[in-house]
């Protein structure tokens, strides 16, 4: 059975992705760059890191926050190989 693996991102690419859902940067302190959307529900903030190449463990945590407001489907094929 093949199981996806996680793409190599850089904090700009996952900014760019992030915004293709709606997100927005809305401040920045050192190297985190917070993103926000306005919904219905009230504010949708996700954290990145500015970093060339985020760590896995830490891309694969950005992802389950981001399956808070963004479905897993949506996001899978930005995240994992096919």
């Amino acid at each position: 059975m093949f199981m996806p693996k996680l793409k190599v991102l850089s904090g700009e690419a996952l900014i760019k992705i992030f915004e293709s859902f709606g997100f927005f940067v809305f401040r920045q302190r050192g190297s985190h760059i917070k993103l926000r959307r306005d919904s219905l529900d009230g504010k949708q903030i996700l954290t990145v890191p500015l970093h060339q190449e985020i760590d896995r463990g830490t891309l694969r945590e950005i992802f389950h926050q981001a399956r808070r407001y963004i479905s897993e489907t949506d996001l899978r094929r930005h995240f994992y190989t096919e």
